[in-house]
């Protein structure tokens, strides 16, 4: 994908000029909990734990293990642009939002002013494709939040699809295209996102993904090799995701919670050079996200992506669902 020198240029003025106005104007940091498994902090899986162990010391790990993962990607990213995030996260492996109502609610609960939920890769362990779970843990976490902070911001990270599910195991994706269990595991999180009126909406990282491989930058089948000039969004077990998986992942969320076009990051983006990433892949990336964002459509009539252009960037304006409160 390519980005123009001069979007380059215009990207990196605007992120000047937000650090200049955040160091003239001290704001209080914006509070942010993520609550996830694997997906959210960066299972290596055979790889380099890079994700996982991306500058820990920049976020709080309320499980006192150590982890950066995506959370830290994100707040990277926010420095980056001039922002003021203060990150948490409290991640558990192979486990579902109900695992986090029912074991670590007590670890979890506190006055934050925006809360992401991920749930199980198939959205239920034992029942891939169901929703029901998702659907009841995820509305009683948010009214276990808003109890504490009636403004609290509630949102789902929807996620990617499994290329082992697709291609070599049997299940409900087994011989489909690559593309249909994030689509599928995105509705889940829509009715999950409609049950509740204290959820304002789902970060499409699943479709992010899918738009990177209909694109062409990424390889859709990692058990036929990874095509010349591609990219693998996979880990090596074609379960979780890469580093280039994950930093679109974070991408996604960066652009969906600050309302700043992904894009904005440019190709110099020194969060992809860490993990390795170069930088027209990397602006491929930003794209990815990016066109992803401005094409949501949202379900419900009381909630909607406004993308407005300043300075000829594109800035996303969420507005909230009117709850019944």
């Amino acid at each position: 994908m390519h980005i123009s020198s001069r979007l380059l240029k215009t990207s990196a003025a605007v992120l000047g000029a937000l650090a200049l106005a955040a160091q003239a104007a001290p704001v209080s940091a914006t509070t942010i909990l993520f609550i996830g498994n694997s997906y959210t902090y960066g299972e290596p899986a055979g790889a380099a734990p890079i994700v996982q162990n991306y500058q820990p010391g920049t976020v709080n790990d309320l499980n006192h293990s150590g982890i950066g993962g995506v959370p830290a990607l994100f707040k990277a990213m926010t420095v980056e642009a001039g922002l003021h995030y203060d990150v948490s996260l409290e991640t558990v492996p192979g486990v579902g939002v109900d695992y986090h109502y029912n074991n670590k609610l007590n670890t979890v609960l506190g006055s934050y002013d925006k809360v992401l939920l991920q749930s199980y890769s198939t959205l239920d362990a034992s029942k891939p494709g169901d929703p029901s779970t998702l659907i009841k843990y995820s509305g009683l976490l948010a009214q276990a939040f808003h109890d504490i902070n009636p403004n609290v911001d509630v949102m789902l990270t929807s996620t990617w699809s499994r290329a082992d599910l697709t291609y070599k195991t049997n299940s409900p994706w087994l011989g489909k295209p690559i593309e249909q269990m994030a689509l599928d595991v995105r509705n889940g999180y829509n009715a999950a996102d409609a049950a509740s009126n204290l959820i304002n909406g789902v970060i499409p990282v699943g479709q992010a993904w899918n738009r990177a491989i209909d694109g062409g930058l990424a390889d859709a089948n990692p058990y036929d090799g990874i095509g010349a000039g591609q990219i693998d969004l996979w880990a090596p077990e074609n379960y979780h995701a890469s580093p280039y998986g994950y930093y679109l992942e974070a991408l996604t969320i960066f652009g969906s919670v600050t309302g700043l076009d992904p894009a904005l990051l440019g190709a110099g983006d020194s969060v992809a050079r860490d993990l390795g990433i170069d930088s027209s892949t990397a602006a491929a990336l930003q794209g990815y996200a990016s066109a992803q964002l401005a094409s949501e459509q949202v379900p419900e009539p009381n909630m909607a992506l406004m993308f407005l252009t300043v300075g000829g960037l594109m800035v996303v304006a969420r507005r909230r669902k009117q709850s019944q409160r």
